[in-house]
């Protein structure tokens, strides 16, 4: 007998699970709270920095990630997954910094930190068309992080000076911002099956493609 939480799909028995992007979203307003203020000179250091990266930023978007799977949803999964490695890898870069890890005196270029930016720079930039098929709310998340990275990637490879800085550290508070918002209103629409918080029907040429080709049949 099927467990309760379970439903038979096309032949197949599927768990049933809750949405986790509330989790997620969570996780990445608070860690990007965190972050943005030392980026914007209100707080000092990165040290404190590390557990909200490491549970929040990194453990709750992973877990999230991993639950997106089971909804079998690849934007998602690799969107909260993704993000969650790149805290994981920050919260590591900062331990190494500190000296948490060796005697802290270990030599460092800051331009490997940059590069890696710019690989989730273009890492968001595909996942940001994707939002697009989501809603406007994530769409607008996506579109902060492309500024983030944009912003770090520059000026950690010392192609622009403090305007880049400070492009990364006031995207990162509108990420923290609208994160908020999306998290509330995936909770609380979830919770009373209305819409609570709107957070915009899905646009873009794609996504209009898509949905003509399910009207009539026609697989993606």
């Amino acid at each position: 007998m099927a467990n309760s939480n379970e439903v038979k799909v096309s032949g197949h028995v599927q768990e049933l699970v809750a949405n986790p992007s509330p989790l997620g979203l969570f996780g990445l307003a608070i860690v990007t709270l965190v972050a943005s203020s030392q980026k914007l000179g209100i707080t000092d250091g990165t040290a404190y920095i590390i557990p909200w990266a490491l549970f929040l930023g990194a453990a709750a978007q992973f877990v999230a990630g991993i639950m997106d799977y089971k909804h079998n949803n690849t934007f998602g999964a690799t969107a909260f997954c993704g993000y969650g490695f790149f805290w994981f890898a920050m919260a590591f870069s900062w331990m190494i910094a500190n000296g948490l890890w060796g005697d802290g005196t270990v030599a460092f270029d800051t331009h490997q930190m940059g590069f890696a930016f710019l690989g989730y720079f273009i890492f968001t930039v595909y996942m940001t068309i994707g939002s697009m098929g989501a809603n406007k709310v994530l769409f607008i998340i996506f579109f902060l992080i492309d500024l983030l990275f944009l912003g770090l990637f520059m000026n950690n490879l010392g192609w622009g000076g403090e305007a880049f800085h400070m492009l990364a550290a006031y995207s990162e508070l509108g990420i923290a911002i609208v994160s908020f918002y999306g998290s509330a209103a995936t909770v609380l629409n979830t919770h009373y099956g209305i819409t609570v918080l709107p957070v915009g029907s899905p646009f873009g040429p794609w996504t209009k493609a898509a949905q003509a080709a399910k009207s009539s049949g026609v697989a993606a």
